[in-house]
């Protein structure tokens, strides 16, 4: 039998991708924090906590000993980005490619994720996945398209055939910073959408959100050295489109609770799931500071997770000067 697939995260995401992986052929080892989740998909291949209601395949195998990963022909990392470097310090001495399915920026130091994986465990090759996907319908075996980012061409290339089926198709792209970008700045945005949506503004409103959030993502993407039909693309514009208007995302789910006037920490706060949106917002505030870039939007919603009132806020974005659309 070839070497399994490894997934290390068991929330949602981390689930399907497993499935995914598996409905590829692969046998696959999943590893997960929580011992009530491998022992539900071990027991009654199902990961009820976080993906209830999807019958998992018999070539999962979950487990919490890291030493099951050890021959693992790749590594699907999906992890809160903010504990990526943490968790990547028990694969140190991988070489196997590390496929990273998180979207954040790290804090403190602001580097991207791939960048954070190169420091972490120097040995391995690292690609990224992103794009618009709901874990629950890539579960179900819904249609899906996704960008899979390698700066090697021909590993972006093999990663992508490794866990494609007709129901998941990666896109092969050597932009690995056009990849993240878009995925880290679309969580912002979504929880701007939802907003909109909480506040009752309207679609027009929601509609001009998610045009104006794209030409700050291609701005910051830009300054940070990514391509622009990258960030045009599924990673991108597809992301946001999908994020930024169903309550299927987390991200708009907690802006819409905002917007109807409750405080983002009560809706933060003992939340077993990760609205990642939340964490970036301000790491990516700074970042866009660093680099220069206007991002009006993004300073918003930093503004109502600290607690600034609502209306206000959005009457501030409103009040803005007029300008060319660029």
């Amino acid at each position: 039998m070839s070497a399994p697939i490894g997934v290390v995260g068991g929330g949602a995401w981390g689930t399907a991708l497993a499935q995914v992986a598996a409905g590829a052929g692969h046998a696959v080892r999943l590893w997960a924090r929580e011992a009530d989740v491998v022992a539900g998909i071990n027991d009654i291949r199902e990961n009820a906590a976080f993906l209830p209601g999807i019958e998992l395949s018999r070539a999962i195998e979950a487990t919490q000993d890291w030493s099951a990963l050890a021959d693992a022909r790749a590594i699907l990392i999906v992890t809160p980005a903010q504990h990526m470097r943490a968790v990547l310090g028990h694969l140190r001495d991988h070489t196997a490619p590390l496929i990273l399915c998180s979207k954040g920026i790290e804090a403190g130091t602001l580097l991207p994720l791939h960048e954070v994986a190169r420091q972490a465990v120097p040995g391995a090759p690292i690609a990224v996945l992103s794009g618009p996907t709901f874990a629950h319908e890539v579960a179900a075996g819904l249609p899906t398209a996704v960008t899979l980012a390698a700066e090697d061409a021909d590993l972006a290339a093999d990663l992508a055939a490794l866990v494609a089926q007709p129901t998941f198709r990666p896109y092969a792209s050597t932009d690995v910073i056009g990849a993240e970008i878009g995925g880290a700045v679309k969580n912002v945005l979504a929880i701007a959408c939802g907003v909109v949506d909480g506040a009752g503004l309207g679609q027009n409103a929601r509609a001009a959100l998610i045009a104006r959030g794209f030409a700050e993502m291609t701005r910051f993407g830009l300054a940070r050295g990514a391509r622009a039909e990258t960030l045009a693309g599924l990673s991108g514009l597809g992301d946001l489109v999908l994020t930024s208007s169903s309550t299927s995302s987390r991200n708009f789910s907690l802006g819409r609770g905002i917007g109807a006037g409750t405080p983002a920490a009560a809706l933060l706060e003992n939340r077993r799931t990760v609205a990642e949106g939340a964490h970036t917002a301000p790491v990516l505030r700074e970042a866009a500071a660093q680099a220069s870039v206007d991002m009006p939007i993004t300073e918003a919603v930093c503004a109502l997770l600290e607690g600034a009132p609502v209306t206000a806020t959005i009457d501030r974005l409103l009040s803005r000067p007029l300008r060319t659309e660029a």
